[in-house]
């Protein structure tokens, strides 16, 4: 039988499997809620969404770029998204 590898975190120790296990579940569960999204929302979307600061702030620091069409401003939903679950540290912009 091969020896079992463990994962050493800061707050425990956990075999490899069940760090495999979790993170698959994790990931399934975040493409199971992205799946609906479509691939570009509207400016006033992405505002009500993710609310104006945010938006602002990140196409202000350039993690995000909008796209624009004749009286239109889209935003890539996937890069909003990930912007959103990336833990950001504002006071060091």
């Amino acid at each position: 039988m091969p020896p079992t590898v463990q994962i050493q975190f800061a707050d425990r120790l956990v075999t490899y499997e069940t760090f495999m296990t979790d993170l698959t579940a994790r990931l399934a569960r975040v493409i199971k809620s992205d799946a609906a999204d479509p691939e570009y929302v509207s400016q006033r979307t992405a505002y009500s969404i993710f609310g104006r600061k945010n938006v602002d702030r990140w196409r202000r620091t350039g993690k995000v770029k909008p796209s624009k069409r004749p009286g239109k401003v889209e935003y890539c939903m996937a890069d909003l998204r990930l912007l959103q679950r990336t833990e950001q540290d504002y006071l060091n912009q």
